[in-house]
């Protein structure tokens, strides 16, 4: 398990991996000669952590008007096996609901309930249930929270939000190599006279963070009818509103209550894989514009999502892992140009691919040195050294840099070369105003629009040949843009590679062009398999002149092959079709990058 990640961490073994074994022989020897065999063998263990607790069910009996202490107690134990430390927090809850700190009887209705707080003496209205915390004596004696609010030589409220109640720092126990934290928990309940007959049920749910400092994310309180988003950590960047629930039409007549808002978070260090039900990524996850079905309470209790967070494991460039990942898993890894990470998954078509857009950006202040350069394929027409690219607002021939939104271009005959990269999405964390759906932050998803030119990182035109491939990108070394164009071959088009994958089913000729489309199920479904997570492909819209458009309604998504001398061939997908690869998109216009691994 990767460090820097606030989650609830099972039991479980440390996993072993063997990096590299080397086997190295004198070049000079003879076969009458001594050799020398060294077999080297490098161990990696990941930092990982465990929670568990004992004696985890509690049931009593108790009389009206009576307080009764210690109905139950727990030896709640953790441990990691490195040195940054962990916290515990507690939160009460009922009926799986997180931040319903009450005792709550079922069989009486929801009106019967034994409310939380510390009992005082000759209280007979209110019947509460309490808890308190006491240190295990000997190794990994841990830090209780005791505070003016919280003094846990008493019983106390069981808290409603998360509430650290245990620590360790960093010191080292030099027995283990690892450190902890074990404490008993005891939970105390008075019943006032007026508490009616029953049998109540009440739970305490203890995490583990690690590092020590994380802040787990707290409850969302979502209004019905609303979706909401919650960054999941407290050093994420951005803002986003509350989702008005709708209803839009899905495969089979389904009604759909919402397309779920891209997001408009960032977390330095770690990569966006989408939306889940729970902040310990414990519940069901959706990509950044999936579809989600309509639960019966959606319009009582609304929906709350957290954003789930990848820590990179790496660098993209000349990235070696895909062999390694199990399709379906995801990991995150960090463009060194400019230190963005990304989240990277293993898809159908058994290819690792960037799951979120590229957002390479074009500040010429940022990369004086060239830095931005750095990976791409060294063939730049009119550069010796891609290291040495002028990154000023200059529109010299070797200038990769050009204003964003500018409209300039070289124009020589029948084609366009355009600078690196014509358009920008600012991707400044804020919430836009130009319509309800912008509104609530989808900037940073949405990533950056790149002319065709500039996605196969050409400052001129590359070839008006159909079908012919760039063997440039704007991707990291070793990614590239997928391919497209071919309407029949797979390996030709990976687009129509991935779409049959996810699919099962071929696409069929729509108005003479190749699509998932048509009067039945095939476009929704299709579109529908895209937007799920872990493929997490946004409508992210493309730029025209300047202005973008279709935002949140179509996706454009550029591929390496070009269709004649003014088009080249792009996914283009809503919520209705698929057009796998197979569309032409005029090369000046802006559109989406995702990179593919070619390692």
């Amino acid at each position: 398990m990767l460090k820097n990640k606030a989650l609830i961490t099972p039991v479980g073994l440390v996993g072993v991996t063997i990096l590299s074994g080397a086997f190295l022989m004198s070049s000079n020897s003879s076969a009458t000669d001594n050799t020398d065999v060294v077999d080297q063998i490098n161990i990696t263990v990941p930092a990982s952590c465990t929670l568990s607790g004992t004696n985890l069910l509690h049931t009593d009996t108790i009389q009206n008007n009576q307080y009764k202490t210690d109905i139950g107690s727990a030896t709640i134990k953790a441990v990691c096996n490195d040195t940054d430390g962990l916290a515990i927090y507690a939160i009460g809850y009922t009926d799986e609901i997180d931040g319903n700190n009450k005792m709550h009887s079922s069989t009486l209705g929801s009106n019967y309930d034994i409310a939380t707080g510390k009992y005082v003496s000759g209280t007979t209205t209110n019947s509460v249930w309490s808890m308190k915390l006491t240190p295990v004596s000997g190794a990994y004696a841990p830090t209780i929270r005791n505070d003016a609010t919280y003094n846990y030589t008493n019983y106390e409220i069981v808290p409603s939000d998360y509430t650290k109640v245990a620590y360790r720092v960093t010191a080292t126990d030099t027995g283990t190599g690892a450190i902890g934290a074990n404490f008993t928990t005891n939970y105390a309940v008075y019943a006032s006279s007026t508490q009616p007959a029953g049998t109540y049920t009440g739970k305490v749910k203890f995490i583990l963070v690690h590092p020590q400092d994380e802040v787990p994310a707290q409850p969302i309180d979502c209004e019905g009818g609303k979706v909401c988003y919650n960054s999941n950590s407290a050093t994420a960047l951005g803002e986003m509103d509350e989702q008005t629930v709708t209803g839009i039409p899905g495969p089979g007549g389904t009604i759909y209550p919402a397309v779920l808002w891209a997001s408009n978070f960032s977390r330095t260090g770690y990569g966006f894989a989408g939306w889940n039900t729970a902040y310990d990524y414990s519940g069901a996850t959706y990509g950044p514009n999936q579809r989600i079905v309509a639960s019966a309470d959606i319009q009582t209790n609304g929906f709350p999502l957290y954003a789930v967070w990848i820590p990179s494991a790496g660098t993209l460039q000349n990235w070696n892992g895909c062999s390694g990942l199990a399709q379906g898993s995801v990991t995150a890894l960090t463009d060194r140009r400019d230190n963005n990470t990304y989240a990277v998954a293993k898809l159908a078509d058994g290819k690792c691919w960037m799951i979120e857009n590229l957002r390479l950006n074009n500040t010429a202040s940022n990369n004086t040195d060239g830095s931005l350069a750095q990976g791409y394929n060294p063939s730049f027409i009119g550069l010796a050294t891609p290291e040495t690219a002028n990154f000023s607002n200059s529109i010299a021939s070797n200038s990769l840099y050009s204003t964003a939104g500018s409209t300039d271009a070289i124009i020589s005959g029948n084609y366009q070369g355009y600078r690196f990269p014509r358009y920008n999405n600012s991707n400044t964390y804020s919430r836009q105003s130009s319509s309800s759906y912008t509104k609530s932050g989808n900037t940073y998803s949405m990533g950056n629009y790149y002319t065709w030119h500039a996605a196969i990182a050409d400052t001129t035109h590359y070839s008006t040949t159909n079908q012919s491939i760039g063997n440039t990108s704007l991707c990291p070394t070793g990614w590239r843009l997928p391919r497209g164009g071919d309407n029949q071959n797979t390996a030709n088009n990976e687009y129509l590679a991935l779409a049959i994958a996810l699919t099962g089913a071929q696409p069929e000729s729509y108005s003479g062009e190749t699509s998932y489309y048509g009067s039945g199920n095939e476009g929704p479904e299709a579109a529908y398999a895209f937007l799920s997570y872990p493929n997490n492909f946004v409508v992210s819209g493309y730029v025209d002149d300047s202005s973008i458009l279709d935002r949140g309604s179509f996706g454009y998504y550029w591929s390496s092959t070009t269709s004649d001398d003014w088009d080249a061939f792009y996914m283009y997908f809503s919520y209705g079709f698929v057009y796998p690869g197979t569309e032409n998109f005029d090369k000046y216009s802006g559109g989406a990058v995702r990179c593919i691994s070619d390692i």
